[in-house]
């Protein structure tokens, strides 16, 4: 081969080699850019609107209901019981039968006790003129003083034989009248706690029912010696007393009970094992709606904070003793800055500093942003309210 020939074999050899090099970088270029991992995706949060309005600042305790009067039902002779007058639940009056004894026995008693008298007043009445006869012949020596002594004596004992025999007989007519066991109040009258057959006996170890009276309910509380100085200050500065102080019921279900209570009864002295005053409170129960064993939460507001900034609980990050909210603005953008809280009302937080009405904070996701960060935002939409209402506190300052 001339060197002619033999260069150009090599010049070919070089340009192919050249282009395989740069094929070769095309596709590893390619397969780099194909592996490359696609930008974050925005956080999605939920911003709530900071809210404006008067709030007003309450106190709470758990309360247990109780009857107004709790009326135990026992008997008060013994016997068989063979009737139940009443239906367990439902509201009786006042005098109302509930029970029956087995009346034989007493019956008995009290014909037994009606005889003796009868005997009794007999022996008094014949004493009685005999001693009317003797008196004038003793005036007169026609008897004996003995004759008049025994006489006198013969009727004192026959007066205080009819005494007795009256009160025995009053004692039968009464344990009579004990078979029938009537309601001493008008309530709500509990469970029967004795069968038919069942024999009673004023020593026996359980009552028999109970009623209740529920109109008005009563409604235990403790409250400790901060709260009662709390309450007992401000009803001294509003020029009243702190039995004065209106109270509200919360039900179970969350419900605030129609009717205002207020203090009937405030210990005379701090329980020295728990350091609260034991409380009732009663509250109007016209339906007897609410019943002895139920619980609720009693409320009494001590103020009322005009225009007060808002924001749920959950929105508020306290970080080293410091408040802090991430506030989205009208770019999607993160800001985090830190806030004075003041009293906590239910699910929410009282903002005093910090933020302003309407401005948007983030609910739900807060840990997943930091300032400067674009967001992309939704609604917030809180859980539902706990069963009895929440309650207000101070909290700490920030």
């Amino acid at each position: 081969m001339t060197p002619m020939l033999k260069n150009i074999s090599v010049g070919k050899h070089s340009r192919r080699y050249a282009l395989g090099l740069a094929s070769l970088a095309l596709l590893l270029t390619a397969a780099c850019e194909k592996h490359q991992a696609p930008p974050p995706a925005t956080p999605v949060v939920q911003v709530v609107q900071a809210a404006q309005r008067d709030v007003p600042i309450y106190m709470e305790w758990i309360g247990a209901m109780d009857g107004n009067v709790n009326a135990v039902i026992r008997p008060q002779v013994t016997g068989y019981l063979i009737k139940q007058n009443y239906r367990e639940g439902d509201l009786v009056k006042k005098g109302q039968l509930l029970f029956e004894i087995d009346p034989r026995t007493f019956e008995a008693a009290f014909d037994e006790a009606k005889g003796v008298r009868a005997q009794k007043l007999a022996r008094y009445e014949t004493t009685t003129a005999n001693l009317s006869r003797i008196k004038p012949l003793a005036a007169k020596n026609a008897v004996s003083q003995k004759d008049l002594d025994d006489a006198t004596g013969a009727n004192q004992s026959a007066k205080a034989e009819l005494e007795a025999a009256d009160a025995n007989l009053k004692t039968a007519k009464l344990n009579l009248g004990f078979t029938k066991i009537t309601s001493p109040v008008t309530g709500i009258a509990g469970i029967a706690k004795a069968q038919l057959g069942d024999l009673l006996s004023p020593s026996m170890p359980t009552e028999l029912t109970t009623v209740s009276v529920v109109d008005p309910i009563k409604v235990y509380f403790n409250l400790s010696e901060r709260e009662y100085l709390k309450i007992a200050n401000a009803a001294i500065a509003a020029g009243s007393k702190p039995e004065n102080v209106p109270l509200e019921l919360i039900l179970v279900d969350g419900s605030v009970y129609p009717h205002q209570g207020k203090v009937a009864v405030l210990n005379r002295q701090v329980d020295v094992t728990t350091g609260t005053f034991k409380v009732a409170a009663l509250f109007p129960n016209p339906n007897n709606l609410l019943r002895p064993g139920q619980y609720g939460k009693v409320r009494a507001t001590m103020s009322t904070i005009k225009g007060a900034l808002l924001v749920p609980q959950r929105a508020i990050t306290e970080m080293q003793g410091k408040y802090l909210v991430a506030v989205v603005g009208a770019d999607n953008k993160v800001d985090i800055r830190p806030v004075r809280v003041g009293e906590r009302n239910g699910t929410e937080w009282l903002v005093s500093e910090g933020l302003k009405p309407d401005e948007k904070v983030i609910a739900e996701g807060t840990q997943k942003v930091r300032s400067g960060m674009t967001v992309e935002t939704k609604t917030f939409v809180p859980a539902a309210a706990p069963a009895a209402g929440g309650e207000t506190k101070p909290a700490a300052k920030g």
